[in-house]
């Protein structure tokens, strides 16, 4: 079943290899179907500019996402996507493909890898099926899951971006819980602005 309540400390990284800047960012987020998504920035550094229009911005989207009530579309459901077997991954992981059944940047064209023991869902991976913007050409996704407590969440999201002009840009979040539909987790700590 999926987290009804959570808080967790995320961190968040952005590179661009051509203008050879980065941000980061570290924020306590908290979800739950009364509230929905609340962030609050606790630690930063690196590129004004990152920080603004990547990190923020992944943050005050996904608030959006929450608001609008949009979340559901994103869900790995057969509203959202066609599914095929596909041959084992390399890493012993069940595969599936995924096409979306419409152009959404919520949706991902690519694979579902899951534990062949009890279809535990591992990872997502593929490009999303429309980019966010006439700038970018294509962004390549990868996210990763575990089960803590019983309870499967995201651990780790990852892109790779080609944009216009400025190339190769990456981008990656990484959760770490403290609570977890009210139960305690974990103690996760806020990096200093000397410790990107």
């Amino acid at each position: 079943m999926p987290p009804f309540q959570y808080r967790a400390l995320r961190h968040l990284d952005a590179r661009n290899e051509h203008f050879g800047v980065a941000g980061w960012m570290d924020a306590w987020t908290e979800v739950d179907h009364a509230g929905g998504f609340r962030y609050q920035i606790v630690a930063e550094g690196g590129s004004g500019y990152i920080r603004s229009r990547v990190l923020r911005a992944a943050l005050a989207g996904e608030q959006k996402m929450w608001m609008s009530g949009d979340s559901a579309k994103a869900a790995l459901t057969r509203d959202n996507y066609i599914f095929e077997e596909r041959a084992p991954h390399a890493d012993a992981l069940a595969t599936l493909g995924v096409t979306p059944l419409r152009n959404d940047v919520l949706l991902v064209n690519g694979s579902v890898f899951v534990n062949p023991d009890d279809a535990d869902l591992v990872r997502v991976e593929g490009k999303l099926s429309r980019t966010p913007s006439f700038w970018t050409r294509r962004v390549e996704v990868v996210r990763r899951y575990e089960r803590i407590n019983g309870i499967r969440v995201p651990v780790a999201i990852e892109s790779i971006a080609q944009v216009l002009i400025a190339g190769r840009s990456t981008f990656k979040m990484t959760y770490e819980y403290e609570a977890i539909n009210g139960e305690h987790v974990g103690n996760p700590q806020p990096r200093t602005s000397s410790h990107p």
